[in-house]
């Protein structure tokens, strides 16, 4: 039985990520995704200009004029979260955990794809498919979600996202919008991101904390990881110590914001630190000009 703090966290988040989907995201959001592909809508009288591949040769038959068939896109998506849910999720310096601020996002994406009718499903992972949920519409659906983003204890410690990505492929029969959101803190999965995103549209949410990339200055400091389980001691009173940290840690983040340029896989990045609705603002905002300038 899900405790009353939980219900209750439940229907706040719920309550929450719908005003922010509804107030800030619906707008942007329907215009910075392809649909499917092209959804016949009827047929029209030929005009001159048109392709002739799109003449109805039935209807033309029928009658003494030309007529071609008229398509639309198809705008009805499927959107797909994978949340990272392994134990480097278990950490937060300023705000809120990672795996708090991630589930929060989830939330709101999947209540901007609920105002926009579409399917949405979500794969929560580790070293293992921890939870499935297959693709559906519904107020319903959406809360059973929520639900799990905050409730779900994982089994697994590590992260293996070529799993999630292979899981994906085998449970999902068309392309998909999918949100893959994680810390990132695993081997470089270049190739496994460009397979994926061919058949996809693949969004990487990477989230951080100031932790990540600064030591601060504390004398003695022990330092455990949660996915490995191996703790360490650090001298952060030592600006030599600190200076490497911080050396190291820019260097992991520039290596995997080139791993995913190199997988042509947009990328999000948010900050324990500030508030997310920005950092996805300027997302939707910059992929809507984009879309406006291919035409």
């Amino acid at each position: 039985m899900i405790p009353q703090e939980i219900l209750n966290k439940i229907r706040r988040i719920h309550i929450t990520t719908g005003r922010l989907a509804a107030n800030i995201f619906a707008g942007e959001y329907k215009s910075v995704f392809k649909g499917r592909g092209l959804e016949f809508q009827e047929v029209r009288e030929y005009q001159v200009g048109d392709e002739i591949r799109l003449i109805d040769w039935n209807v033309t038959a029928r009658s003494d004029k030309l007529f071609i068939k008229r398509y639309v896109e198809e705008r009805q998506l499927t959107i797909m979260i994978l949340l990272d849910a392994s134990r480097s999720g278990y950490f937060g310096s300023v705000n809120s955990l990672k795996e708090d601020m991630a589930a929060e996002i989830s939330a709101v994406l999947a209540s901007s794809a609920s105002k926009n009718n579409d399917r949405i499903g979500l794969v929560i992972f580790t070293d293992r498919i921890e939870k499935f949920i297959p693709p559906r519409k519904g107020r319903h659906h959406i809360l059973r979600i929520v639900r799990e983003l905050l409730y779900h204890k994982s089994e697994g410690s590590r992260t293996n996202i070529p799993l999630c990505l292979e899981y994906l492929d085998k449970v999902t029969t068309h392309s998909a919008v999918v949100f893959l959101i994680s810390d990132f803190y695993a081997p470089d999965i270049r190739k496994e991101l460009s397979v994926a995103n061919k058949r996809h549209d693949i969004i990487a949410v990477k989230i951080t904390d100031p932790r990540d990339f600064e030591l601060p200055n504390v004398g003695i400091l022990s330092l455990f990881d949660a996915e490995s389980g191996k703790r360490y001691f650090v001298d952060t009173s030592k600006e030599a110590v600190r200076a490497s940290y911080r050396k190291n840690a820019r260097k992991k983040h520039e290596g995997i914001q080139a791993m995913l340029s190199s997988a042509k896989v947009d990328a999000i990045n948010i900050s324990t630190a500030q508030p997310y609705v920005e950092a996805l603002i300027e997302f939707f905002e910059k992929r809507k000009l984009r879309r406006k300038l291919r035409g």
